[in-house]
């Protein structure tokens, strides 16, 4: 029997202390917040279970991962139809795209500029990559000027709050799946989104009680599985060596040192390397105080009325409005209950202690709704209550030249024995939940009956992380 000590409790942390407990090793939960599951969380906002933010599990999860998630939820995991749109130049386009709609309502000088990019890209031949690519580099050189105008760098400057070029090339290659204009054009084709022989376009897996449901089952199956978890526990310390770590944390008012054999974190590796009881180089300090987080502040608002729209989620990637996107949580599931109203979730993307970090609630419910009727979608109905959530490490910030500092801080603290460092921030990684999980698998494989790691194996599992792509 091994015992761990594992640093938070969102997908990756829940995963791994489930497959470890249900192992038979001994498994304690450090988790800051009241609650698990991370960005990856739901809570009832007046009888609606709500997400933070828009989350679907999609077809392309590893198998492995999809199979443990479907005997966990059992039917309650389900099979949902993908109804969006995107507000492309001002007009209203169906998310995923359809090519019937890209024939009948996009703007005609999207389309010609499209259409023109293509031909060129044909004539001009194939370009290579470059060691001084961009995010605008890289998408420019793909996707042609138009797309890149029109959609992404506005939406990339958004949601990241940079310019474009200020972005690395690897931001467009974690994120943006469809790099060419002939990959999108295939993805529209029939049988352009097939996983596993089956077709998969335009659908998505979604847990009937909200998209929380799957880390709460992996949190009750550790805990069947004699896990403990420790809710509102404050790290301060890791003094970490195989066989011997101690982990220091404040707890119900008292300062508490835990044992382990091995500790695994998932919290930001940044945040990680100021814990740990070591003499800390300076180059490592630097690298990690240089790495940085895009926030994100999610407004809820409560309407009076059975639905707002048809649509589970509204994209605006235009500069013209706050909000990167609208999800209506309601229509995510097959619960049309409560009948008398429903809830709005916008997504606006920001840095802590910005100007809108610092808005009120009712301030945010005024530019939500505000924006929406600029958007052509007003809201008719009286709005009976607001809630916000702050999320201060929402996503990685990918700025040019991050990737040495990152590598830098990775490598010292993978040289560190007694400590694991995985998961979405403990990799600093866009991924989905299913990558999280996926990764946390990957890590109880690494864990030695003695408690420590096989690093050469781990190494190889971290070289299948770097090909994870985002799923929108």
């Amino acid at each position: 029997m091994v015992d761990v000590v594992i640093l938070g409790a969102g997908p990756a942390g829940l995963a791994a202390a489930m497959e470890m407990a249900e192992a038979g090793n001994k498994i304690t939960v450090l988790e800051l917040q009241d609650h698990v599951g991370g960005t990856a969380t739901s809570f009832n906002f007046d009888g609606i279970n709500v997400d933070y933010g828009s989350h679907r599990l999609h077809p392309a999860s590893d198998p492995a991962v999809l199979e443990k998630i479907k005997t966990l939820l059992g039917d309650d995991l389900l099979t949902r139809p993908r109804h969006g749109r995107i507000r492309l130049m001002g007009r209203w386009i169906h998310f995923p795209l359809r090519p019937v709609d890209l024939l009948l309502r996009m703007h005609p000088r999207f389309s010609i500029g499209v259409m023109f990019d293509l031909v060129s890209k044909i004539f001009t031949g194939k370009q290579g990559e470059n060691t001084k690519d961009t995010f605008a580099s890289v998408l420019k050189r793909g996707l042609g000027n138009t797309i890149c105008k029109e959609f992404y760098f506005p939406y990339a400057k958004k949601i990241w709050g940079l310019e474009p070029n200020e972005l690395s090339a690897i931001q467009a290659r974690k994120r943006i799946s469809a790099g060419s204009i002939g990959k999108m054009i295939k993805r529209l084709l029939p049988g352009g989104g097939k996983t596993g022989g089956a077709s998969t376009k335009g659908i998505f897996y979604y847990p009937r009680n909200g998209f929380g449901q799957i880390c709460e089952s992996m949190k009750d199956a550790a805990l069947a599985a004699g896990a403990k978890i420790k809710y509102e526990a404050k790290v301060t310390s890791v003094k970490p060596k195989t066989g011997e770590s101690v982990v220091i944390y404040e707890y119900e008012g008292q300062t508490i040192e835990l044992k382990a054999d091995q500790v695994f974190s998932t919290i930001p590796i940044s945040v990680l390397t100021k814990l740990i009881d070591d003499e800390v180089p300076g180059q490592v300090t630097q690298a990690a105080n240089s790495l940085r987080f895009r926030s994100m502040v999610l407004a809820y608002i409560k309407l009076e009325q059975d639905q707002f729209t048809e649509y589970d989620a509204h994209y605006f990637p235009g500069a013209d409005l706050p909000f990167t996107r609208v999800s209506e949580p309601k229509n995510y599931s097959d619960r049309g209950e409560p009948r008398d109203h429903t809830i709005l979730c916008a997504e606006i993307p920001c840095f802590v202690g910005d100007e809108i970090w610092k808005k009120s609630d009712l301030d945010l419910s005024s530019l939500v709704s505000d924006g929406l009727k600029d958007a052509g979608l007003p809201v008719r109905s009286s709005i009976s209550a607001i809630k916000t959530i702050r999320l201060p490490h929402a996503y990685p910030l990918y700025t040019t030249g991050y990737e040495a500092h990152f590598k830098q801080l990775d490598d010292w603290v993978d040289g560190i024995d007694g400590v694991l460092s995985f998961g979405r921030l403990g990799l600093y990684a866009h991924d989905n939940t299913h990558h999280a999980i996926f990764m946390a698998q990957s890590a109880v494989t690494c864990l030695n009956d003695d408690g420590s790691i096989d690093r050469q194996k781990w190494d190889s599992y971290k070289k299948v992380f770097e090909k994870h792509v985002v799923e929108d």
